[in-house]
């Protein structure tokens, strides 16, 4: 159950959000843990929490975060080659907040989880990471549930103002709507955006899937290890198909079943 102070329009927070990626099929979407933080802002300040994001990014998944019930977003126009840090920096100078939340990684693009470290720095302020809910704020001081490995929680008092990471132990994020995440209005601002000089030495490529880790065999006899050594391994020799035709979708899945026996 909510404090009695929540929401409270008094409290100045403000989310950082991105535009994710389905981990599946690839479709642009809000990011899960920057949709929570969002959530927990909606339970702090309500629809006085302010939503950020910097770049451009898929409008249709940026939209979403409106149809939480926030009345719009402050873009940040910048290049994709721009530093978001100090763009940051400057704005949450220039619009003071109590609160700062965002997920712990964005789900495209860098995503090395240190925006919020970085930005923290540059302000002075502490940070906490991986929160799964702030329970009270009351006298300048926030306290923060922080979530720990095995369901573990750890009740921390902050000072305000504070930068915070939501981590999925957060409560999940609404369902949004339609209707409210197109009316919604995205407020664009023109800013200096440096360039990210480190950025553009980099190379990108797809991932590849990590070795599997090799079972132990606790065979008792020879037959017991050859059967182990020579069994099919399970979950392997599937792809994801993401592009072409329905036609070619299916037929894809009929070879698939033809080489695994189902049909014929």
């Amino acid at each position: 159950m909510w404090p009695d102070s929540f929401p409270n329009p008094d409290l100045l927070v403000t989310s950082l959000i991105s535009a994710g990626q389905h981990a599946k099929s690839g479709r642009a979407r809000r990011a899960s843990q920057d949709a929570r933080a969002v959530e927990l802002g909606l339970k702090m300040a309500g629809s006085f929490s302010r939503l950020v994001h910097v770049g451009g990014g898929d409008e249709t998944a940026l939209r979403q975060y409106l149809g939480m019930g926030l009345p719009e977003i402050t873009l940040l126009e910048a290049e994709d080659e721009a530093d978001a840090v100090p763009l940051l920096t400057d704005y949450l100078k220039e619009q003071p907040a109590d609160i700062v939340l965002a997920g712990i990684h964005a789900e495209q693009g860098e995503a090395s989880g240190m925006v919020p470290y970085l930005v923290a720095e540059h302000l002075g302020w502490p940070i906490v990471p991986r929160i799964a809910d702030i329970q009270k704020v009351e006298g300048g001081v926030a306290e923060v549930l922080q979530a720990l490995p095995r369901g573990q929680r750890r009740l921390l008092r902050v000072p305000l103002p504070f930068i915070a990471t939501v981590d999925n132990a957060a409560p999940e994020a609404r369902q949004y709507a339609f209707g409210p995440s197109r009316r919604g209005l995205m407020d664009s601002v023109a800013v200096k955006a440096p360039v990210d000089e480190a950025r553009l030495e980099w190379q990108e490529h797809p991932a590849k899937p990590r070795p599997k880790r090799l079972n132990v065999v606790k065979a008792k006899s020879a037959a017991d290890r050859f059967k182990a050594a020579t069994a099919k391994p399970q979950g392997q020799g599937g792809k994801v198909i993401r592009d072409g035709t329905d036609r070619d979708k299916a037929e894809a899945i009929l070879e698939l079943l033809i080489a695994e026996g189902v049909v014929r």
